[in-house]
């Protein structure tokens, strides 16, 4: 196999789709298994849709995700440049090669008169609305006017598009990688614009160009550029470039959590999901929040979405980013589109989670304890980690759901209010209380020792006062293991909990 060079070529026009992070994560797999190259091309030659922060938000969501190009906009190579918009010259010397070789042409039509063609062929009930082999013998173009006029209207300084010329009756055949042999009829394409009026080329040009020039070897993007392709294929053929025209591979689609359709932006924020790797300011103002900033790991995020529409076999589904480059290959991504699971990427961050060690837990901690006012003694931090590392999915849980650590409770679970603050439990853990005030205890056993000497005395077994405890303790119904949770909050604190929570409570004893 000669060298794999693969591209990922997003458009500056908007935040970075998760489908457009699969494709970069895909291609980036593709080239590390064969020892190739990864390459970042920016292909903003949409100058009306552009946002000014899209380029570095690009930049940075590959750079959160590790997914480290070999050349592009930021660590150059011998292709560039590689921003679409410095490269506008070497674009017209091929449309130019294109029109005088018969295979496009200059036209003059004004969008008014697009509209006017389109609104004919709409009343004759043409198969096509297209501007097309048929269409485009009725419109202002090189091909209907006399060379001379031609001449004329460009010199005057008359705007005008270049158009590729489909041919009317020809069969086009090339074989992707992941959908097998695609035929398609030449009847079937309409003529697009290759250079825009603005001396822009359009994606359908400009990409075919840089492919060649920057020697890609494969095209790995989403199906929504599969009815490009064979308009691909031809420009390789009329450029001459057939016997180096890349290999196709188009990916699925990630579909909504229903399965009826493609994800949108719409359907996350219908389901509080995110669907942007990180954080997306909106030309309005508005932010929309990202994956990384909703506590994913980048690499349980890469490990859920490789796996969206990607089998590599077996039942494992935990890989690390050097296993997925392993076992990756483009005969294993399905066909089919992939229905996109927020509960499913939610596991993969707390498998992830659970994974790392008590102390690198411990010091996430302590930074989102330090931006809550709070100081945190790191050895502190650490046990608290390790109590409730198997309760929680992203990191700033450790903090949420382990608040009652760092301060005592002011509501109390009505539930266990209702049901288990008998006087009873109270009696016992007035008892309880003042053992903890004035002993010395330290390891968890010798807190479960005090509680089980009093019950006992009573005659009553320890199980049947840990809610009340605990709803004391936590104001809650569940949580870590409690004796743990009373070493960490400490004996005296621990007192205080309880005496509180009998006040405060001392209208809702029930008998």
């Amino acid at each position: 196999m000669a060298e794999v060079r693969v591209r990922f070529a997003p458009s500056p026009t908007g935040a970075l789709h998760i489908g457009g992070i699969r494709t970069a994560l895909y291609n980036y797999l593709f080239a590390k298994k064969y020892s190739g190259k990864f390459i970042l091309r920016i292909e903003d030659t949409d100058k009306t849709r552009e946002v000014e922060w899209a380029e570095d938000y690009i930049f940075e969501s590959l750079k959160w995700l590790g997914i480290a190009p070999d050349e592009g906009v930021e660590e150059g190579g011998p292709f560039g440049p590689y921003r679409q918009s410095e490269r506008s010259t070497i674009y017209r010397k091929y449309a130019q090669q294109l029109i005088e070789e018969g295979q496009a042409y200059y036209a003059f039509d004004l969008p008014e008169e697009l509209v006017t063609m389109r609104e004919n062929l709409k009343t004759a009930k043409a198969s096509s609305l297209n501007y097309n082999a048929i269409s485009r013998t009725q419109m202002k173009n090189s091909l209907t006017l006399s060379a001379d006029e031609v001449k004329a209207r460009i010199n005057s300084g008359e705007p005008y598009v270049i158009r590729i010329k489909i041919p009317l009756k020809e069969e086009i055949r090339f074989q992707d990688m992941v959908r097998g042999w695609v035929v398609v009829q030449s009847s079937t394409l309409d003529d697009k614009v290759l250079i825009k009026s603005d001396g822009l080329p359009t994606y359908h040009l400009a990409n075919i160009v840089d492919d060649h020039l920057m020697d890609i070897s494969h095209v790995i993007r989403g199906e929504e550029w599969l009815p490009s392709a064979p308009l691909h294929v031809l420009l390789y053929k009329f450029l001459g470039w057939s016997d180096t025209m890349p290999e196709f591979a188009h990916l699925p689609l990630i579909l909504k959590p229903d399965g009826n359709g493609k994800l949108s932006k719409r359907d996350a924020e219908k389901h509080g999901f995110p669907i942007f790797p990180i954080d997306w300011q909106e030309e309005n103002g508005n932010r929309v929040s990202g994956f990384r900033e909703a506590g994913y790991f980048a690499e349980a995020f890469l490990n859920f979405l490789a796996l969206l529409g990607w089998n590599p076999g077996g039942e494992n589904e935990i890989f690390s980013i050097s296993e997925m480059i392993d076992l990756f290959s483009i005969e294993k991504i399905n066909k089919g589109g992939a229905k996109f699971d927020i509960q499913k990427a939610e596991w993969f961050n707390g498998q992830y989670l659970r994974s790392k060690s008590n102390e690198e837990l411990g010091n996430s901690l302590v930074d989102i304890a330090s931006q809550k006012g709070i100081e945190l003694n790191p050895n502190l931090a650490v046990e608290i980690a390790t109590l409730l590392k198997d309760r929680v999915t992203f990191s700033n849980e450790l903090y949420s759901k382990g608040l009652f650590f760092f301060k005592g409770p002011t509501t109390f679970n009505e539930d266990i209010v209702s049901k288990q603050w008998t006087k009873e439990a109270t009696d016992i853990l007035s008892t309880y209380s003042d053992a903890l005030s004035e002993g010395d205890y330290q390891a968890e056993e010798e807190f479960k020792l005090c509680l089980k000497e009093i019950v006992e005395a009573r005659g009553v077994k320890i199980g049947k006062i840990m809610p009340a405890l605990r709803l004391a303790l936590t104001g809650g119904a569940d949580g870590p293991d409690l004796m743990g949770t009373m070493k960490i909050i400490g004996p005296r604190e621990s007192g205080l909990r309880i005496k509180k929570a009998i006040e405060q409570l001392v209208d809702r004893i029930i008998d």
